[in-house]
């Protein structure tokens, strides 16, 4: 159970905070295999896109054991380092070990990493393949690291102007910034903000203190300006 509930939602959020994180993890699989079922029920898919990194985890192993139409359910990531899956820093990897397994095994998943040299043309690809799936997203789960980034869209990226367009027609889009650690992909900002639910999973006093520091009056951070700019209030998921 939640220990607090906030609504902030002039600042376009719902802070939600739980006592520990395994009950977070319960909480926001249950959310969201309930809106991936309403979905189902009401268009004959949903539409899943998921964040890695280090935090989602045991998000994912309580997510892969609800019970619902997995078969009708499209995966696919919010971001990508340019490694294969085989890269233990591949969020694919991460994804097919945590996630597509018990219940959700039969899941359609779509990656956005492909063996090409030129990162360019994978994002161009992408576009296109991607292009083919059932948009809105019904639900987008970000992260965020410590330096207010969510998705790729790092606060040093070369392109992040680019990125952050509301206006963007890209679907996906390379990335290069010397905090990532390694090219990536990702989602465009102005189609994460499109969906139906987004939901950002933080845990820790750093992830809070940082984020709270980007919402605050004086905040320029990536995960400020995706909230400001998405269409319904994003919930926050945070545990100590």
């Amino acid at each position: 159970m939640a220990r607090e509930r906030l609504m902030a939602s002039q600042a376009g959020y719902e802070w939600i905070e739980f006592a520990g994180r395994a009950a977070l993890a319960d909480a926001l699989a249950k959310k969201i295999s309930s809106l991936l079922a309403e979905s189902i029920t009401r268009r004959g898919t949903a539409f899943l896109a998921v964040s890695g990194g280090t935090t989602p985890a045991r998000f994912f192993e309580a997510l892969s054991q609800q019970q619902i139409g997995w078969d009708k359910v499209v995966v696919t990531l919010i971001d990508e380092r340019f490694v294969p899956a085989s890269s233990p820093r591949s969020n694919a990897g991460l994804v097919m070990a945590n996630l597509l397994r018990n219940e959700a095994a039969s899941a359609r998943f779509v990656s956005l990493y492909r063996d090409d040299a030129d990162i360019d043309d994978v994002a161009s690809s992408d576009d296109v393949e991607l292009g083919a799936l059932p948009w809105p997203l019904d639900v987008a789960v970000l992260g965020m690291g410590t330096d207010g980034h969510t998705a790729s869209f790092f606060p040093d990226a070369d392109n992040l102007e680019t990125l952050l367009d509301a206006n963007s027609k890209r679907i996906v889009l390379p990335v290069d910034a010397p905090s990532a650690g390694e090219p990536r992909l990702t989602l465009s900002a102005a189609r994460i903000v499109e969906a139906g639910f987004i939901a950002l999973h933080i845990e820790g006093a750093d992830k809070r203190t940082a984020f709270e520091g980007a919402m605050g009056p004086d905040g320029t951070k990536p995960i400020g300006t995706v909230i400001d700019m998405a269409q319904k209030p994003v919930a926050v998921f945070w545990a100590p």
